[in-house]
């Protein structure tokens, strides 16, 4: 990892104020949520004004749960977006890059080492934790991963930590785990669905800075 910059996303943007501190303190992608259950979900005309206002290299992730087609369609006909995050089946994800010709990232819920992938069909996997029994949404609440789970874990392809990082946890989650990129949504919050500048700051600054012991 020597040398080379965690790539950082946040996702969940909603408002203008989140995606400005995104841009200005260096995120590698911003996420909008396409999940009606969600507390950062927004709509494909929400989604079509945030994304007008990306400048430089940042990328764009719509982020859909089982989406079917008419879906996909229908938001990516108002919005730009450059990766498409799903939480899905395997064979579904394969099937949806190929037919939107866009990058595909998938979610793996992970509560032990045998449920890392071996390989992956896609653009980059998602390692987070399995959601509760009783969770509405399949990502986003805000769990913590078991990171000694990753340990010495080096896998071919490209991957992403998620699940219950916050600026406080993110410098030693990389040190731990050598997760190449992580996703923070409600780490990096003042309230659901409202991002805290301050903390997108601080979430940027500790994943690119060593954690020390």
């Amino acid at each position: 990892m020597s040398g080379v910059q965690t790539g950082v996303k946040i996702c969940g943007i909603t408002e203008e104020a989140g995606l400005e501190a995104c841009m200005e303190y260096g995120a590698d992608w911003v996420g909008f949520v396409f999940f009606e259950r969600s507390p950062r979900y927004i709509n494909a005309l929400q989604a079509k004004a945030l994304a007008a206002r990306v400048t430089g290299s940042i990328k764009k992730v719509g982020l859909f749960v089982r989406p079917d087609d008419a879906v996909l369609e229908r938001v990516l006909d108002q919005v730009d977006l450059d990766i498409l995050q799903l939480y899905t089946t395997p064979e579904c994800a394969v099937q949806i890059q190929a037919k939107f010709r866009r990058p595909v990232w998938l979610s793996i819920p992970v509560a032990s080492q045998t449920d890392l992938p071996r390989q992956c069909m896609m653009e980059r996997l998602l390692i987070e934790p399995k959601p509760p029994t009783d969770a509405t949404r399949p990502g986003g609440n805000a769990q913590q991963l078991n990171w000694d789970l990753l340990h010495g874990w080096k896998p071919a392809y490209s991957w992403m930590l998620a699940g219950g990082l916050n600026p406080a946890n993110v410098g030693q989650a990389v040190a731990v785990t050598g997760a190449p990129a992580v996703d923070v949504s409600s780490g990096v919050e003042s309230a659901p669905g409202v991002k805290s500048p301050d903390a997108i700051a601080r979430f940027i600054h500790n994943a690119r800075t060593p954690a020390v012991g």
